[in-house]
């Protein structure tokens, strides 16, 4: 089973998380930074995973919004995809993780099939209702706050991986 993940990092946290998450998947796994990230990289056969930090009021991370307008091109038919996003859910509850809800809506909307929805439970601290919320419940991915509850991301990462699992058999 093959993995990519795609994903952007200013500070260096969702690398650190995607780096997390290698670790976890334990399985072929190609990473490409999203300032790397040619034509030929969607033409792939497996799972992508996207990783996106959302910064200050809602604003995707800097290489995520220099490729935003060929992403929007992307034709997703027959391709999985799942998105994992970093925020600040004190500091930026009403924006919490909104790069992993617009990163998954061009999914959708250009035909692909996402995976890897996560419940909204109770160690989230939300009152806004974010981008990355699809309802008052769920998110379109996992998102993690490693501002915060930087003590939650391992297991959150290992529940997600055992999601994805079941729902793309890897």
């Amino acid at each position: 089973m093959n993995t990519k993940i795609i994903y952007g990092s200013d500070t260096g946290n969702t690398e650190l998380v995607k780096g997390i998450l290698v670790n976890i998947l334990k399985n072929n796994v190609e990473i490409v930074t999203v300032d790397e990230l040619e034509d030929s990289h969607w033409d792939f056969d497996g799972l992508f995973i996207l990783g996106i930090p959302t910064w200050y009021d809602g604003e995707l991370q800097s290489d995520w919004e220099d490729y935003f307008d060929t992403f929007k091109e992307i034709d997703f038919s027959g391709k999985v995809v799942a998105v994992f996003g970093l925020g600040d859910q004190v500091g930026y509850d009403e924006w919490f993780c909104d790069g992993v809800g617009i990163l998954a809506n061009v999914v959708l909307e250009n035909g692909g099939k996402l995976i890897g929805y996560t419940k909204k439970d109770d160690s989230y601290d939300l009152e806004e209702t974010p981008k990355s919320l699809i309802d008052e419940e769920t998110f379109y991915g996992l998102c993690i706050d490693e501002d915060n509850q930087d003590d939650l991301t391992l297991g959150r990462l290992e529940n997600w991986v055992e999601q994805l699992k079941k729902e793309y058999k890897i």
